[in-house]
């Protein structure tokens, strides 16, 4: 009788450790287009799976067409990197409805744009930091085209920053310090004025945002307004076509979330505590991205490049069992 019933507690723990390993089951994780992204999906996809024994498939994933699939079918359940703001309403609806959670901030220090000028500008001239140093200095940043101009390099034509980054302008008086508006034509045509105005040591003034490679690669000082953060003042009329007259503001950061479905939080709290705890600083991923670019790196080398190289990091979000566990699946790669 003794044995039977030690049998039966066995089978019985048995059966209790078995449903825990199940219990977070088969997980879909955003593969979103942009190279931060498909860097978080891979590293949530190797941690969950080696860490917490899910069962993660990477799907292709966009920022519209995502949210839009996790509150209207429920999948995929986890979005790495959701830019929030740009879907504020529906996701905040699919919150109040009970089909989505926000896990936790995907960076520390939100999204980032700003007016930026290259560090060994600052170095030389201090005051090229602030925008009035910039106004008092407009000559030093030539023009491509006009040598009566002085040059700012706007966000492309069709982007929504297109439309702050104007409205900044205009609300700095830009254009009577002898500054001219550039499109860049394209995101590469951005990036590369950059590159190339660094390469040679030129000056460079103009819009950009973090986390980037170019901000990795590039070392940049963003530009101080001197008027402070108005958030509220920025959403409603500095992201409008129709802000008449607009006052000047820093840009708020952009909020930057892990959103998770409802029914992928019932299944395993401890994934989600990962989820939530697991956030880059703008700084850690700027560096990831520039090493992604130089190597012509995939989201799964850039993954085993941090997960092997970066473990101070990763490890203050998880476990030391499962740290070790994931650990453990690198050095069988």
């Amino acid at each position: 009788m003794r044995k039977l019933v030690i049998a039966s507690l066995f089978m019985a723990s048995f059966s209790v450790e078995a449903d825990t390993e199940k219990e977070c089951g088969k997980v879909t994780i955003a593969d979103m287009n942009w190279n931060s992204a498909t860097l978080i999906a891979n590293v949530d996809s190797f941690i969950l799976q080696h860490g917490y024994g899910c069962d993660t498939e990477l799907v292709p994933g966009d920022t519209m067409p995502t949210g839009t699939s996790m509150i209207e079918k429920g999948e995929p359940d986890i979005a790495p990197e959701m830019w929030s703001n740009s879907l504020k309403s529906a996701l905040d609806r699919g919150v109040k409805e009970g089909r989505l959670k926000f896990a936790g901030p995907t960076f520390s220090d939100g999204g980032e744009e700003g007016f930026w000028v290259p560090e060994y500008m600052v170095e030389k001239t201090p005051e090229l930091a602030t925008i009035a140093g910039i106004k008092k200095n407009a000559k030093l940043f030539t023009h491509p085209e006009d040598p009566e101009q002085s040059a700012f390099y706007g966000c492309p034509a069709g982007w929504n920053c297109q439309i702050s980054a104007g409205n900044l302008f205009k609300a700095l008086d830009l254009e009577k310090s002898g500054f001219d508006l550039i499109d860049p034509g394209s995101g590469a045509g951005l990036s590369g004025s950059i590159a190339k105005a660094y390469e040679r040591k030129q000056p460079w003034f103009g819009y950009y945002w973090a986390p980037t490679a170019v901000l990795g690669k590039y070392k940049m000082v963003k530009v101080d307004f001197g008027s402070g953060v108005d958030a509220k003042y920025f959403s409603s009329c500095i992201t409008s076509p129709e802000c008449v007259d607009p006052k000047v503001t820093m840009y708020p950061p952009s909020a930057v979330d892990t959103v998770i479905t409802t029914s992928f939080a019932a299944r395993s709290n401890d994934a989600v505590k990962y989820l939530s705890a697991r956030s880059f600083t703008n700084s850690q991923m700027n560096e990831l991205l520039a090493w992604m670019e130089e190597n012509q790196a995939d989201g799964e080398a850039v993954m085993v490049e941090f997960l092997t190289q970066h473990e101070a990091i990763w490890t203050q979000w998880v476990s030391k069992d499962v740290a070790t566990k994931v650990k453990g699946a690198l050095k069988d790669l």
